[in-house]
């Protein structure tokens, strides 16, 4: 991490929201921005807002299960973020909120979530796969050949991450296959809150998701031209688990057309416990291709 700078206090801060004190027939919450090199907000800051500013309209015993989302316009890092919060519905077990966040008077993000209290129910899950590398196992990120910005938003951001097999920085290495897995954790403890692990897992889950279709197709990030936009995310919370521990992000992309390409995810615990499934559907523009 650069000098001055905590990330993982930087995370605690976004999600430390407050209650604007207004009362229409909505819940108000207003919260910070993390500073970002490129200008632009992190989509999983403003999921992760979203989720805590929806769970703050409900008792801590009725918790997130799924939401999902469309990112309407970027974000200025700059700028705070107002948070709308709709009760739209409590019944015996469930409860539905929709959370619009929005700079400058206009939305930015729309999202509609499910909170459940726990229930027992019938139990299955898809096992972790085998024969993955350990984080300790993997060589650490060789970053000299990246711009600088890039060092800067990867040393500044709170989270560790560690590509199956290599990152795709700059380069694709290996087959160039539509799958991956990543290894994430938070550079440091966090509080014992398991909401705030439930609204940091959704910030993870917008990290590297798009991958996997640069990947099958041998297109880095560094690709100059390159154009990558998160259009709308989806994610359902199985299982309660710490962020600040190594989890495994598997991720595949089973289809890209017309300028759009959908990945979806699960993200397991070291111990191979599933705790939450993701999908997105992201825009990418690659130079030299049709409709580029």
């Amino acid at each position: 991490m650069t000098d001055a700078i905590d990330p993982v206090a930087s995370l605690l801060a976004v999600l430390d929201l407050r209650d604007a004190g207004a009362r229409t027939t909505e819940d108000i919450f207003t919260g910070v921005s993390q500073p970002m090199p490129f200008g632009r907000v992190f989509g999983g800051q403003v999921l992760a807002q979203s989720i805590e500013a929806a769970s703050r309209t409900l008792p801590p015993e009725r918790t997130v299960h799924s939401m999902h989302g469309y990112f309407l316009r970027p974000g200025d890092p700059s700028d705070g973020v107002t948070f709308s919060v709709d009760r739209i519905h409590d019944g015996r077990s469930f409860s539905t909120r929709r959370t619009q966040a929005f700079q400058a008077g206009v939305p930015i993000f729309s999202m509609i979530a499910s909170f459940q209290d726990d229930d027992p129910g019938l139990e299955h899950a898809e096992p972790m796969p085998e024969g993955i590398p350990q984080p300790e196992d993997l060589p650490p990120l060789d970053d000299a050949s990246l711009h600088p910005l890039s060092r800067r938003a990867i040393a500044d951001s709170p989270v560790e991450v560690v590509h199956v097999p290599s990152p795709v920085y700059t380069v694709v290495e290996g087959p160039h296959v539509p799958r991956q897995a990543v290894w994430m954790r938070t550079r440091r403890a966090l509080p014992d809150d398991p909401a705030v692990h439930r609204a940091a897992l959704a910030y993870l889950s917008d990290l590297t998701i798009q991958e996997p279709i640069l990947r099958g197709h041998g297109v880095p990030w560094g690709t100059r031209g390159l154009r990558v936009a998160s259009l709308d995310h989806a994610m359902w919370w199985h299982r309660a688990g710490r962020v600040d521990e190594w989890l495994l992000y598997v991720q595949e992309s089973p289809n890209a057309r017309g300028g759009r390409g959908l990945s979806t995810g699960r993200i397991y615990t070291r111990e191979g416990t599933l705790l939450a499934s993701v999908a997105q559907e992201v825009m990418v523009r690659v130079p030299g291709e049709n409709g580029a």
